[in-house]
This record gives structure tokens, sequence and C-alpha cells, in this order.
């Protein structure tokens, strides 16, 4: 009898490779795909998209560290993102983001990343996906992304330039310091446009503030708001919190981390977004739980001190179950809306009250430093409504190569 094969383990899967860019945009990382790069049945949603895509990131990890894969323990850094071609001539690139869950076998396609938001302009010009006519020689080039998750326009001012090879590159570097990122970067202008439909209600309930009481834990004064991404903004004191609290404070206190969670569920049930609480167990990336306070003097997480003279609010906000060591993207969005409708929780707490001027911009603090937004909110029939929220981040690429999975694992 001949031995074919040496090896008695003939049973194994090979590794596939598929061509991926690994970026950081603002204050998280994520993985990014061509959609044409995928495997075929990867290229459409699905369960074979999703289980490719878990295990990219390592997940499920029930150690919570995803050491198989390119995640990193962390909701800022469990995130994947598809670019396709823009379906309309209005747009340059097709957006599609996956907030990948650390422990379960789940991604969460509910929602955008607002810090992702601005690599994907700088990837998408360097994946060939903004046409050639549409890239200046040097200076900014605004990408127009089409967001596939919530249906939105924003405006990506990516800076290029020419180098000595009279090619056009995406500019990275610069000066441009983001609390939360160690090292400086170049500024790119995020805008939103529009982030709430204009038929659809900013404020689900109506209200600008609500009384919202969850059984067996108490009632709080809550502004429900859905811009940039659906938030509930509570106040600090309500909590039994200050608003100036770091990641250690929190993630480390699991009855306080599972009261969080179920005023989250009650709120997504009081927003419209859940039928019954137990729908939050699938959908952790929306909606977002934030307390806000007055202005405070802290000490955020690099040590730095943050003086209550140059904020006008803290703010702290969950982010799949934890407190984020920043703050999200879209939670910023949110901030800048509420923060800029007279009478928000967040308005008040930004000491709007004190005067009738409406806010145009607030700096607010969070745990790693912090961050300037600004808000365009103006009422139309008797309703709020976000006409447009920017914020400047920066985004840089740390590997571009291909990135391997077990052929059997999708």
């Amino acid at each position: 009898m001949t031995q074919s094969n040496n090896n008695p383990n003939t049973n194994f899967a090979p590794q596939i490779s598929v061509s991926a860019t690994y970026m950081r945009g603002g204050t998280s990382k994520g993985t990014f795909f061509k959609l044409s790069d995928l495997p075929e049945r990867c290229q459409v949603a699905g369960e074979s998209r999703d289980n490719f895509l878990l295990r990219v990131i390592g997940s499920p990890d029930p150690y919570g560290k995803q050491i198989d894969g390119l995640g990193n323990g962390s909701s800022s850094t469990s995130k994947t993102v598809i670019l396709s071609p823009a379906d309309s001539n209005d747009y340059d690139v097709n957006y599609l983001f996956g907030q990948v869950n650390i422990a379960k076998p789940m991604i969460d396609w509910s929602g955008n990343c607002g810090n992702l938001t601005a690599a994907v302009g700088a990837c998408a010009i360097n994946m060939g996906l903004v046409a050639a006519d549409r890239i200046p020689e040097n200076g900014i080039c605004a990408v127009r992304i089409w967001q596939e998750n919530i249906g939105k326009t924003i405006i990506a001012h990516v800076p290029v330039y020419t180098d000595d090879n009279q090619k056009v590159q995406v500019q990275e570097t610069d000066d441009f310091v983001l609390d939360g990122v160690t090292f400086p970067a170049a500024e790119v202008k995020v805008e939103f446009i529009d982030p709430v439909d204009g038929d659809s209600a900013m404020f689900p309930t109506g209200n600008l503030v609500d009384e919202f009481t969850v059984p067996n834990i108490g009632s709080f004064e809550a502004t429900f708001i859905s811009a940039g991404i659906p938030t509930i903004f509570l106040k600090a004191e309500d909590l039994g919190l200050t608003g100036t609290e770091l990641q250690s404070d929190v993630n480390s206190d699991t009855d306080l981390l599972t009261k969080l969670e179920t005023i989250r569920a009650h709120g997504g049930v009081a927003m419209g977004l859940f039928s019954d609480i137990s729908e939050a167990q699938t959908r952790q990336h929306t909606p977002k739980l934030a307390w806000v306070a007055q202005a405070s003097s802290y000490t955020a997480s690099s040590g730095s001190e943050v003086s209550a003279d140059e904020i006008d609010l803290v703010v702290r906000a969950m982010s799949m179950g934890q407190l984020h060591h920043a703050m999200m993207g879209t939670a910023a969005v949110a901030i800048a809306a509420a923060a800029t409708t007279q009478g928000t929780l967040v308005n008040q707490a930004a000491g709007a009250g004190q005067s009738e001027k409406q806010l145009s911009e607030v700096r607010f603090g969070h745990p790693s430093g912090t961050l300037l937004v600004g808000g365009k909110t103006e009422q139309v029939n008797g309703r709020w409504q976000a006409k447009k929220v920017s914020m400047s981040r920066s985004a840089r690429r740390i590997m571009v190569g291909q990135v391997f999975v077990p052929a059997d694992c999708f």
C-alpha cells in the first residue's frame, strides 16, 4: 500500500487571502475592503459575509481579546468597512459599516461609525473609487460619501498633494492633534449633511426632554435624539455620576454596566427602535447611551489636565456595553445637534439656558480630552431639524495587503 500524503491530517481547510486596508479613522481602527475584492458569496449581505468578517476580526472570542484576528479587544477597533462605486453621479463612493461584536457571533449593521468616516474618503481615493477628474493636484478633495447603513450624505474634505513622480497622493501626516490619538496627522474635516430625514423626527418622542422611567431602577429626565446615531442623553447626576469618569471607573463596575444597559434597552423602546427590551441584546450598536454635566475640570486618560474654562460641558458615552475611551463620531454628531437645539439636556449642560443666543458650536470634554463640534439646527413646521453637523478628525493607513482566513469559515 502506498501513502500519498505524509500528513495524517487530511481534513484541514487551507487559508485564502483577500485584499484589505487597515486604517485608523478618528479614534477608531477598522479593516477596509473594496466590495469587488471580497469572495463572491460575500459580496452580498448575509451569513457568508458576516462569518467572513467575524473571522477577519477574530470574533466571537470568549477571552475578549480577538487574538486570532485584526480586532484589538475593544469596540473602537472591532470594526469593518466595505466600499464600492457610487450608484449615483451625486456621490463618489458607497460606504457600508459593520460593528463586530467581540464575544458574540454578531455584526450590527444598524448604524454608522463617524470616526471611520474620516478614513473613508482617503481610502476611497487610494482604492481608485474616486474619479481622477474629481481629485485636485493639490489642496482638498471633497469626497462625497453615501452612507448605506443610514442613507445619509457625508462630505469628507481630504488633503491631497502631487508627489515627486507627479502622482496625486492622499496627505496623511501633519500637525493636527486629535485627543485620543497619540500622534499628530493631517486634518480631515467631515460634514454630515441633513443627518435627520426631513420627514422624520429628530426627537422621536416629540419632546426635547422626557420623563423616563426604568422599572426597578428609577425615573430620569432624558433627551432622545436621532441625529448621526440614535442616542439617549441623561444627566450625570441622575445616574450618580459626575460626567468626568474614565474607562477604569465604569468598565470594571459590573453593577453599573448592567444598570446602564438596562436603561439603554428601555430607552430603545421609548424611542421606537425596539418593540421589546429583549431586542437590545442583538442590537448593541444602537441606540447609544450618554450622560452630560456642566463643565468641570478633570484629568484625562493621557494624564493631561482638562480645565473647565476650556470646555462647554462634559459628556461620556457607552459603546457596545463599555465606556468609550474618547467619543464615537456618530455620538459627536448627536451631541452637536442636541447642543445647538435650545432646551435639550445637552444644551442646558452647555449653559445655553443662561442666554437667548442659539449655540452654533460647542467644545465638550470626553475621557481622552476635548472635541469641538459645530451644528446648524432650525425649526421647520414646528419641528427641529439638523441641517448640518461638522467636526475635524484625522485618518491614516496602517497596513495595505492581504488578510488571511480559513477557506471554510464562511
